[in-house]
């Protein structure tokens, strides 16, 4: 069963022993974990923190579909995947996103994580308005929800 869910920033900050606790079993050999944070420079600006934003029940739902076309695609049958998205404002180093996966071996745990991390980018309905250290904000291009099959 596919755990996902966002957090609020508001309430409670992401958890690695959260999604550690989810995907240990002694019937995995391998556990990535893949964190996003908050870095200081993109695109040749400083950045002071980011403000997340994200259409919470599309994303989930975009959570689910991305794990059931990774399970029919990659064909990777045992599996433990959480996945954990924050809503609001992060400072530098924050974690933004966390994919944790378990698996039989080490090839599926990197394809299957990278493969889920690659299609959020991709689909799920997240923004994100940067800070700068000279005060002004931008909001980054982001997955429009008009154009989602979800």
């Amino acid at each position: 069963m596919l755990h996902t869910r966002i957090v609020d920033i508001k309430n409670a900050k992401i958890s690695i022993t959260s999604a550690e606790n989810f995907i240990s079993s002694s019937k995995f050999g391998a556990s990535i974990f893949f964190t996003g944070t908050v870095r200081d420079v993109n695109e040749n600006k400083k950045v002071t923190g980011i403000t997340y934003d994200a259409h919470d029940e599309m994303v989930i739902k975009s959570f689910e579909e991305i794990y059931q076309e990774a399970s029919e695609k990659l064909k990777i049958t045992d599996k433990a995947v959480f996945i954990e998205h924050t809503k609001g404002y992060l400072s530098l180093g924050d974690i933004s996103i966390l994919i944790a996966v378990a698996c039989k071996h080490r090839d599926q745990a990197y394809v299957l994580s990278r493969y889920i991390i690659e299609e959020i980018k991709k689909r799920s309905p997240i923004w994100k308005k940067e800070h700068y250290d000279d005060q002004t904000t931008e909001w980054l291009k982001g997955t429009s929800i008009i154009n989602e099959k979800l």
